[in-house]
């Protein structure tokens, strides 16, 4: 009797749990489907599909009228201005459909280089126009071209959007894309360098999220979770009218804008994606959709920027590239490992002018950081290696660094027989090829993540510490001092938003000493088609400026040894502001009149993004 009361109790438990077992897996089965499916049936995506095409094609209507208008004018002004508010209407999917059309309809007005006839492009899409209308300077018939070529691009967008159904992937990715434009591209100025449109233009944005918004989930939502409706549309209002009571560009207050206003915005729309629950995101972007803002530690997605032969590197493989990074045997002479140049103490720099070859000569450039690295698109100042593996793979062939080849295993290494086991944790054995070493110490390298500095913790609301003087310094690095607009936020390099696919590169006409009387001679990317691009001469890649307080000193050749010398020589003008001669300075040779009560400010905010994760055992 005790025997069976034992196996009834035994048999209760069982059911009991084989009955969650099954409830459980249905909430993953056919009666989830079918309430996804019945969330679908109630979003109208062909109404938002012809919102997106109803505004393109009022852009393309605005840009027929600039064609019987002169060049200047007032009434050119306004429809110029019209022509960009209905381009911003429809922005976000017309670009995700084609991101390099997109980004030339409203890129920067910059020549660009084909890529295979490495012929000179002039620069077309609207920030050309702008240009032209507002300052004037350009010949008739180049801006009727310009006009004529930005409308055939359009009308390229517009055929893609005909030719693809709005659905949620495409919908999510491209609002998430149009919301991280807002916070580094709307308000910093880029958009919109001449005109300063740009703020408008943010609060249109965010309206236009609003009503596609009302046209697709708000119903979905509305039954789900009615305060997550109603928390997301008073948050766009609040960002919205905070950009009308503040219209003025130079004293607009982007930090309290995005620490209180889009910061909300991004968190509900994330929010909103969770509970609609009808896309689940991809992990072939730059971002982390499910990051609340695009300030968090994990806002970014470092499968997206890694190469993909070394993606998911496991615990061992980072082990082994720690030791590696450490380890002067790597090199040939074993004078030289990769900590040589890049020392954790120092911001992961070397706080050199250059460093020196293991011939003990120096070498041509100076050292950068290499946190974050891995959130790059263009390795080396002159941005010729395209990944970081090549970028490693070239020191390793370097005659004057580690002179060692990527075909034959360095066996003094194994001298540290803890490499063995090392070895045969991360890849199962040694390698007779030193490729296995590199892509370790690349997967190390991209452990070295920096974004709990004293900004972040204030930009996502977690501490309240930000002085008057940090504050106007974030201001006018995202405002009158245009640094935003070449040091991206919220990455600060030059890896450029929304799309993370290429790198910015410039020509600043940096000087060859600190007394600025003469051009350095460094000629940068000119090398790369065998100098027959003169828009290229000078040209070096746009680094991060996160922990440029510990990484002096600054520029490809070192020249300035502080940060008030930085900020002096883009006051001025950069080169071009010095009087050297620079064709194709892509910063404005205008002074940017920065008092000096507003150059010590931009010092003391570069000095809230100090963050260095120094490796207390190597």
């Amino acid at each position: 009797m005790e025997a069976f009361t034992c196996f009834t109790i035994a048999m209760k438990y069982t059911f009991a749990f084989l009955f969650l077992v099954i409830l459980n897996s249905c909430k993953d089965s056919p009666v989830k489907k079918e309430i996804a499916l019945n969330d679908q049936k109630e979003i109208d995506w062909a109404a938002a599909q012809n919102y997106y095409l109803g505004h393109i094609s009022e852009a393309i209507t605005y840009l027929n009228q600039l064609d019987s208008l002169p060049m200047d004018g007032s009434t050119t002004k306004v429809v110029f201005e019209q022509a960009r508010l209905a381009f911003k209407k429809t922005e976000s999917y017309a670009s995700y459909l084609n991101p390099s059309i997109g980004h030339k309809v409203n890129g920067p007005a910059l020549p660009s280089v084909t890529g295979d006839s490495q012929r000179v492009l002039q620069a077309v899409g609207l920030q050309k126009i702008e240009e032209s209308i507002y300052e004037g300077q350009e010949l008739e018939e180049v801006y009727r071209k310009e006009v004529s070529i930005t409308k055939g691009m359009l009308k390229g967008l517009q055929n893609y959007m005909l030719s693809k159904e709005l659905n949620p992937q495409r919908f999510f990715i491209a609002t998430h894309q149009q919301l991280m434009r807002i916070v580094s591209l709307g308000i910093s100025g880029f958009d919109t360098p001449v005109s300063q449109l740009g703020l408008g233009e943010t609060a249109v944005s965010l309206q236009s999220l609003a009503d596609v918004y009302a046209m697709t989930l708000q119903k979905v939502v509305q039954k789900k979770d009615n305060a997550l409706d109603r928390a997301f549309l008073a948050s766009i209002t609040k960002a919205k009218r905070y950009i009308e009571k503040n219209p003025d560009f130079e004293s607009f207050d982007r930090f309290v804008f995005l620490r209180d206003y889009m910061n909300p915005v991004t968190r509900h729309w994330v929010a909103i994606r969770k509970t609609v629950d009808i896309w689940e995101p991809v992990t072939n972007k730059p971002f982390n959709f499910d990051a609340p803002t695009f300030f968090e530690s994990d806002a970014f997605n470092l499968e997206f920027f890694t190469p993909i032969s070394n993606r998911k590197a496991n615990p061992e493989r980072i082990a082994l590239g720690k030791k590696l990074f450490f380890d002067k045997k790597l090199s040939q002479n074993g004078q030289m490992a990769c900590a040589t140049c890049h020392d954790p103490k120092k911001g992961w720099a070397d706080g050199m002018m250059v460093n020196k070859g293991n011939d003990g000569q120096a070498l041509d450039r100076n050292t950068p950081t290499i946190l974050n690295a891995a959130y790059q698109q263009a390795f080396f100042w002159d941005g010729r290696a395209p990944s970081i593996l090549a970028q490693i793979t070239a020191v390793f062939n370097n005659d004057r660094e580690f002179d060692s080849s990527v075909h034959q295993f360095s066996t003094n290494i194994l001298a540290d027989t803890t490499y063995i086991k090392l070895f045969e944790a991360a890849y199962g054995g040694i390698s007779k090829r030193n490729n296995e070493i590199i892509r370790a110490i690349s997967s190390y390298i991209a452990t070295l993540k920096s974004f709990d500095s004293k900004f972040d913790r204030n930009i996502r609301g977690e501490e309240n510490t930000f002085t008057e003087e940090e504050k106007l310094g974030f201001n006018l690095y995202m405002g009158k001092a245009l640094c935003a607009t070449c040091h991206f936020i919220p990455l600060t390099n030059g890896t450029v938003p929304p799309f993370f696919s290429e790198h910015e590169k410039e020509v600043i006409g940096v000087p060859q000493t600190a007394a600025n009387m003469e051009l350095d001679d460094d000629l940068g990317f000119y090398w790369r088609h065998n100098e027959e691009l003169e828009v290229h001469k000078g040209m070096f890649k746009t680094p991060t400026v996160r922990n440029s307080a510990l990484t002096a000193p600054y520029m490809h050749n070192g020249v300035y040894g502080t940060l008030e010398e930085v900020m002096d020589f883009y006051n001025q003008g950069g080169g071009g502001g010095l009087g050297f001669e620079l064709p194709h300075q892509t910063l404005p040779f205008d002074k940017l009149n920065l008092s000096k009560a507003e150059e010590k400010a931009l010092v003391a905010f570069m000095k809230t993004l100090t963050d260095n994760p120094v490796e207390e055992n190597y």
